[in-house]
């Protein structure tokens, strides 16, 4: 088929060959990121970043790096939310770190029944898969009566959209005991084959919303929390940060509340007012307000 002569004149000049990504150029966009969301993104991540960005400079046909970096100056600019999805990590399955769980459970059980309604805020929660299994832990140990309210956050709104779906390929559950899979999940046929939805039951429990953690002032509905789940989330945050961050959530847990972190964050001195109670877990100390 031979081409018109409007179709070659309406069709895009390709861009030239842009430059790689300078290491000026590189330190100013780690510093917009730090200062918009708190995220101290490594100083090795240069490759990363220029393979991440340029995906963007092809969609907004940019020819070069310092003309999206002339871009992103403008606090006001839509492309804010593209850029902070672009290098933001977001690895995450269900059950991870699956001794969590069941301690979760436990420990809100050990003084008598659980709360009613159990509240849990899922800070960083990615795809979805972390409140989904706080979810079905929960559903699991107290029954599908007992109310739950599960606040899931993340600043990626991306990845909100697809945890709010809750429609994941199979192969993300085909590991899973078959009671968990018979509990929570439905499976897809016909055009869905190869896919597994959230059951309602499960997913009227967990309300999804953005949020940036470095904001001054946080609207968090169901405050305070039994537990707060913030796993592998302030790795990528400074220390001043980080201790900011768990007095936060400190101040946000009911009495004897629990914290919940990552496998490599060890992150509590003893001025957090948090007891650790092992396993990267942290107990609210009686007479903190």
């Amino acid at each position: 088929m031979t081409t018109s002569l409007t179709e070659t004149a309406t069709r895009p000049e390709p861009l030239p060959e842009r430059s790689p990504l300078s290491a000026s150029t590189f330190q100013a966009l780690r510093d917009l990121l730090h200062e918009h969301s708190g995220i101290a993104l490594s100083p090795h991540k240069i490759t990363m970043v220029q393979s991440r960005l340029a995906k963007r400079l092809r969609v907004l046909r940019l020819p070069s790096y310092e003309a999206y970096l002339a871009l992103l100056r403008d606090p006001g600019s839509p492309e804010w939310v593209d850029f902070i999805n672009a290098l933001t990590t977001n690895l995450t399955s269900f059950f991870r770190e699956p001794h969590h769980f069941p301690k979760l459970v436990e420990l809100l059980s050990e003084a008598g029944p659980a709360p009613r309604p159990i509240r849990i805020w899922s800070a960083g929660c990615s795809t979805g898969e972390e409140p989904y299994t706080l979810a079905m832990t929960l559903v699991r140990a107290f029954g599908p009566a007992h109310p739950t309210e599960i606040l899931a956050t993340d600043l990626d709104t991306a990845v909100l959209e697809t945890a709010a779906r809750g429609v994941y390929p199979y192969a993300r559950v085909e590991t899973l005991d078959p009671e968990w899979r018979r509990l929570a999940f439905l499976r897809g046929t016909g055009e869905h084959e190869g896919q597994v939805r959230i059951r309602p039951e499960i997913r009227r429990a967990v309300q999804f919303s953005q949020l940036n953690l470095l904001e001054s002032r946080w609207s968090l509905p169901g405050a305070p929390f039994h537990a707060i789940f913030c796993r592998n989330v302030m790795i990528y945050f400074d220390k001043p940060t980080q201790r900011s961050l768990v007095q936060r959530f400190r101040d946000l847990l009911a009495p004897r509340g629990l914290l919940f972190v990552g496998h490599s964050e060890s992150l509590l001195d003893a001025s957090s007012g948090l007891e650790p109670l092992g396993h990267t877990i942290y107990r609210k100390q009686d007479g903190q307000p």
